[in-house]
């Protein structure tokens, strides 16, 4: 007997529509329809065991058949495993004890209760199929771009869907500073995490990540999606500056060029993508003095004095080359800092025809406050001539003063040399 109840067949009808948006393959479809049947009756009857359930999803039926031993009248002590003998013979005449009688059973007979548990238990293990695939699809996927469609903005994140209706969450400090994200609009994202706490997937996307700029480029450059370039390292300010150090395996190809392309053909198309956020792409050498000088581009530097030790940087620059080096904000300091994973510190260069005696800053504690010495020798500069040389945005932003105040102590030390 083919269940023909509404219930069931709406329960069969959902399932398929679901495995038609989801692509569940039809051994899954039908192992968790049979399941979530089994279920149902395990709770019903104490045990399955003696149900067969048939599932044919594709024409939206399925048939359920309980099988019991045939005892004697009065016999029977459990009803779920077992049938009288003149129950066994109203189904056929010619039963006898000891056989086995398949009947095929009509699910809805079983009440509204069972079928609402049924409705629960599919419904389920759906959403458990459903985050299984979201999670599965994605796991591997970490550093890849993809196109996601903004469907609800947020003050925190935004909440995009990709072509199967997954949710994709774009977190504020993902975005871009001063992208503006509208309903139904493509974006272009790079899958940044996935998690998969509790069955509850979340798929991060980013797009301030310097992944998301080496994807970018691979795109558009043959040689590195060729493997003849590779990207070393990319630092960013996402939305402002980005340096990008690049290096060739093909002595033959300039590695720069190939990136920025004829006119800078090959990055302006990144640079509108990522809201004309400039990209410098240098070339990369494991010489760290020229390392950092490239990375310090486009400032001309005189010497450079390193601590291996602590990662640390003393880069020596005209006085018309420091800011430069510093760039609008601190923020060519930042990225080449970022970019070679050394603290750098810039300072002016003496003039050759200085050849006074320094003085130690200690020397002036009865015309500077002694707080204010003891900030600026923080940092390493213990003399007058050394501070005079140091950029002011140093002494400002690295010794936390105040402008008024510097100009105040560079006067004062100034003046020891009039």
């Amino acid at each position: 007997m083919v269940a023909k109840n509404n219930e069931g067949i709406s329960m069969i009808k959902v399932f398929s529509e679901f495995k038609e948006n989801k692509n569940i393959d039809r051994t899954t479809l039908v192992s968790v329809l049979e399941d979530s049947f089994r279920n149902v009756l395990a709770k019903m009857f104490g045990s399955d065991e003696n149900f067969d359930v048939i599932v044919n999803p594709e024409k939206g039926d399925f048939e359920i058949h309980r099988n019991r031993v045939v005892v004697e009248d009065g016999e029977v002590t459990d009803p779920n495993k077992e049938i009288s003998l003149s129950d066994a013979q109203k189904i056929e005449s010619d039963y006898e004890v000891g056989e086995d009688v398949s009947e095929e059973v009509n699910f809805s007979s079983f009440g509204r209760r069972a079928i609402l548990t049924l409705r629960q238990t599919l419904s389920s293990k759906i959403l458990e199929l459903e985050h299984d695939s979201l999670y599965n699809k994605y796991k591997d996927r970490v550093g890849e771009i993809i196109s996601g469609e903004v469907y609800q903005v947020w003050k925190r994140e935004i909440l995009l869907v990709d072509e199967e209706g997954n949710e994709l969450i774009l977190p504020k400090n993902e975005q871009i500073p001063n992208d503006n994200y509208r309903k139904g609009e493509a974006v272009r994202v790079i899958v940044h995490q996935v998690t998969n706490e509790n069955n509850n997937p979340k798929i991060i996307v980013s797009r301030t990540s310097p992944v998301f700029m080496a994807k970018l480029l691979e795109q558009e450059v043959p040689e590195i999606a060729d493997g003849l370039i590779t990207i070393k390292k990319v630092a960013r300010i996402p939305g402002e500056r980005a340096k990008v150090a690049v290096e060739s395996y093909d002595d033959r190809i300039d590695p720069v060029g190939a990136c920025v392309g004829v006119r800078g053909s090959r990055v302006h198309g990144i640079v509108r993508e990522l809201n004309n956020e400039n990209i410098d792409v240098i070339n990369y050498t494991s010489n760290i003095k020229l390392y950092i000088q490239r990375a310090l581009s486009p400032a001309q530097v005189s010497s450079i004095t390193l601590d291996e030790e602590n990662k640390s940087a003393e880069v020596y620059l005209r006085p018309e080359e420091v800011s430069l080096a510093i760039g609008r904000g601190g923020q060519n300091i930042k990225l080449a800092s970022m970019l070679t994973e050394y603290t750098i510190d810039v300072y002016r260069e003496a003039a050759e025809e200085e050849d006074e005696e320094d003085v130690y800053l200690d020397e002036f504690d009865d015309v500077i406050d002694r707080w204010v010495i003891d900030q600026v020798k923080a940092l390493g500069l213990e003399t007058a001539k050394k501070v005079i040389n140091a950029p002011r945005e140093l002494l400002i932003e690295r010794a936390d003063l105040e402008e008024e105040t510097v100009e105040n102590m560079i006067r004062i030390l100034k003046a020891e040399f009039e």
